[in-house]
């Protein structure tokens, strides 16, 4: 079975730091890209970042770039969030997907069951 774990959620201070992680198992993590995406309460999902495990090929969001960073560990089957300079307005549940190929599809394969990430002012 696929599955996609997401962990690494909790509650920080504004201007601290977490990492995610995106265990995954059950397809071959080399030929899939990763991303990550979150939800507020009341928003709509919206993509932060995508991870080609075949070339390490990196994509971020415009909104997001700068403090979160994507990086993969494919010895591990797991892709990481960096978070800095973490706002109020990054508390969310943050999810990761799988999509076959080199890129992150807006119709992604597999999703993941998310992490929530609480950002106290």
């Amino acid at each position: 079975d696929v599955q996609l774990q997401a962990s690494g959620g909790g509650l920080v201070q504004a201007g601290g730091s977490l990492r995610l992680s995106c265990a995954a198992s059950g397809f071959t993590f080399d030929d899939y890209a990763i991303g990550w995406f979150r939800q507020a309460p009341g928003k709509e999902r919206e993509g932060i970042s995508c991870i080609s495990n075949s070339d390490g090929t990196t994509y971020y969001a415009d909104s997001m770039k700068g403090r979160f960073t994507i990086s993969s560990d494919n010895a591990k089957n797991t892709v990481y969030l960096q978070m800095n300079s973490l706002k109020p307005e990054d508390t969310a549940v943050y999810v990761c997907a799988a999509d076959y190929g080199i890129s992150c599809g807006y119709i992604m394969d597999y999703w993941g069951k998310g992490t929530l990430v609480t950002v106290s002012s």
